[in-house]
């Protein structure tokens, strides 16, 4: 998959998620910057997996600090 269709998709998988466009930035930090809690996590997960079809384990969902981890990860896994 190519990195613009990643981003894009991922955008879109924050936006789902409630994240307000103005806020997505690739620093920005799941918990400080974007306040995510257990059910944001566990929306975000949902359509990420869905979105992007694949599964994600916990040790990968660690390392997701910010947006650019995401993107990383994501990358690898297409």
């Amino acid at each position: 998959m190519e990195n613009k269709t990643i981003r894009r998709n991922l955008y879109r998988v924050l936006r789902k998620t409630g994240v307000q466009k103005k806020d997505i930035y690739l620093n920005a930090s799941y918990n400080d910057d974007l306040a995510f809690d257990k059910t944001d996590w566990s929306v975000f997960t949902f359509y990420l997996e869905n979105v992007f079809k694949i599964d994600l384990d916990d040790k990968e969902l660690e390392k997701m600090n910010n947006i650019n981890d995401t993107l990383i990860i994501l990358k690898k896994s297409a």
